[in-house]
Order: structure tokens, then C-alpha cells, then sequence
């Protein structure tokens, strides 16, 4: 039995709890560095576009996924989630699979901005994990919770910062969802399209 329930709650309160209003900074305590500068601002313009009402739902979604889709490497993210079977898989089959895993993304983030509201997020912290890798913490306090740290992966690698795993409560997503990612390919002997017809499938429930 895959880990989907699993996910969905972890990820909610990583992806969709993340967004939420406004940002704050703590005072001279620490400098901003590039991903810092990039949670405090991009999070909070996706939750933004998800809640414009002056759009309606198809347009907000449309929005978001091109928006979402410009702060993340998905193809690299989809890569990682295969490990070694990358390697065997032809070009039209990993072609498939990134273009499957982009829409299981894109949705599944949809839904988890929408999730929250009212909350409020600030940037804490930052520690870079090996040069350009940056993990930074952020708090989020709201009516309805209790604070809770949220942490952001950012690669600071490429010619702008990438948004690479969200973890709350030590569990990271991206690092979940590929043991369900792997376990769906092992018990289908390796084969890639195993997954990427799974990850259709969930889209459709």
C-alpha cells in the first residue's frame, strides 16, 4: 500500500501551509541572502495568484502552474525522484514520466496553497548545506495553529534560485514521495511506465 495518505497530510502542512500572507523578517539578527530573498518573496506571490478573486478557478490554476512551474527544476526534482532507474529508461519514457510527474506536482501544490488561510510566515533562519544548497526556516503561527517551523530547500546553483523540497516536522517531501516513487517501480521490474501511469491514475481521483 503506497504512502499517499502519508504524503498528503505531510505535504499539506509543507507546500500549503507555506504561502500564507505575510512576511516578516527578523531584525538585524541575520543578513538576507539570495534564498532567503527568494522564500519571503515568491511563496507568498503564489498564494497570492491562488487567491485572486477577480479570476476565475481555471485561470488561477492555469496561472499558478506556470507560476509554480518557474520556481521549480521539475526536471531535475523528477530525476532525482527515480535514483538508479533513470539510467535505464529511454528518452521518450523519461520524457513521459517528467511531463506525468509536472502535473502530479503542479496539482498537488495547488491544493495545498488553497489549504490555509489567515496564517502568517516568517523567514528565521538559514544554513547552507554544502555550496549553493541552502535549507531556510521559516515560522508559521496562525489562529488555527500552533507555530510550526516549515523549511525550504533552495538551489542556488543555476543562473537564479530553485525551490527544491519543503519539509515540515523533520519529514521532507520530495524525499517521501520518492520511496513511493521507487517502491511503485520495483514492484513493476523497473519499468518507468509503471509510474508514470500511477502518477496519471492519482491525478484522476
Amino acid at each position: 500500500m503506497y504512502r499517499r495518505h502519508f504524503l498528503l497530510s505531510a505535504g499539506a502542512l509543507t507546500v500549503s501551509l507555506v504561502p500564507l500572507f505575510s512576511w516578516a523578517f527578523s531584525s538585524a539578527a541575520w543578513a538576507a541572502n539570495p534564498a532567503e530573498d527568494f522564500v519571503s518573496s515568491n511563496i507568498q506571490a503564489g498564494f497570492d495568484i491562488l487567491n485572486d478573486r477577480a479570476a476565475n478557478p481555471a485561470e488561477r490554476r492555469e496561472r499558478f502552474a506556470s507560476f509554480l512551474l518557474g520556481l521549480t527544476d521539475v526536471k531535475r526534482v523528477a530525476l532525482f525522484m527515480l535514483g538508479r532507474y533513470a539510467a535505464s529508461a529511454s528518452p521518450a519514457e523519461l520524457d513521459a514520466y517528467v511531463a506525468a510527474y509536472q502535473d502530479y506536482a503542479t496539482a498537488m501544490y495547488q491544493n495545498y496553497f488553497a489549504l490555509y488561510s489567515g496564517q502568517s510566515l516568517r523567514v528565521i533562519s538559514s544554513r547552507e548545506r554544502a555550496p549553493g544548497d541552502f535549507v531556510v526556516s521559516t515560522s508559521m503561527v496562525g489562529s488555527r495553529n500552533a507555530p510550526m517551523e516549515i523549511d525550504f530547500r533552495i538551489l542556488t546553483d543555476g543562473a537564479r534560485p530553485m525551490l527544491m523540497d519543503l519539509g515540515v516536522a523533520g519529514v521532507w517531501l520530495a524525499s517521501a514521495q520518492r520511496d513511493e516513487f521507487l517502491s511503485v517501480v520495483a514492484q513493476n521490474n523497473g519499468d518507468i511506465k509503471a509510474l508514470t501511469a500511477h502518477l496519471r491514475a492519482v491525478q484522476q481521483r
